[in-house]
């Protein structure tokens, strides 16, 4: 048996790992994980930046990747604890983001300020304990290429929003986005699509309106 079936094997090894790794009730790893282990297990492609003032809340119990040429900005979190945050190529996480894995987002993203995009929910159902002590599940949140969300978005646990698509500010999405499609509100639904038979991006007629 390796090593790392050992500690999950064992609740006293993997709860002492946890305790040198992070301290009690916190999501930040300690300095000396952040500066001497992380560097090893985690991929930061040529000339990705990682502004000064973002919270790296990233652990190497799951994957962190960020592509080539691409930026997170100040004020972010990224918090991989329950799941792998993998960022593409030439893509822009803005001011003031939260991305909480599982999360995938694909080249040329753009992401403006104060989006959520959450891959995990609270576990609630049994009444005789606090919600807090219930533990996660969680759902992978995909956000393709060219994508571009706008600012004060939320995107909840298990959604996939295509290829080109445009989320207006201020959207929750609670369901799938079609591939080149525009969509606005709470929840989000989408009001335009890209023909490509007329190379034309259409208005949705309300009768066919895509709930999401």
């Amino acid at each position: 048996m390796g090593l790392k079936d050992k500690i999950k094997n064992s609740e006293k090894i993997k709860g002492l790992v946890h305790w040198m790794l992070v301290p009690k009730n916190q999501a930040r790893p300690r300095g000396w994980v952040r500066w001497f282990v992380n560097p090893f297990y985690h991929k930061k492609g040529k000339g990705a930046t990682i502004c000064r003032r973002t919270r790296m809340d990233v652990l190497p119990w799951n994957t962190f990747e960020l592509g080539s040429n691409s930026t997170i900005e100040d004020f972010s979190t990224i918090n991989n604890g329950v799941g792998a945050v993998k960022i593409g190529n030439r893509t822009r996480i803005g001011l003031g983001n939260t991305i909480i894995g599982p999360v995938t987002i694909g080249d040329d993203v753009r992401l403006a300020q104060n989006i959520v995009l959450s891959g995990l929910n609270h576990n609630y159902e049994d009444v005789t304990q606090p919600i807090h002590a219930q533990g996660v599940s969680t759902a992978t949140i995909v956000v393709e290429a060219e994508t571009w969300i706008g600012a004060n978005c939320v995107v909840v646990a298990g959604v996939t929003i295509g290829k080109h698509c445009i989320i207006a500010g201020g959207s929750v999405v609670t369901k799938d986005i079609p591939p080149y499609s525009v969509a606005v509100g709470n929840p989000a639904r989408v009001v335009k699509s890209y023909n490509q038979g007329t190379g034309e991006w259409e208005k949705v007629a309300k009768k066919s309106l895509v709930a999401v």
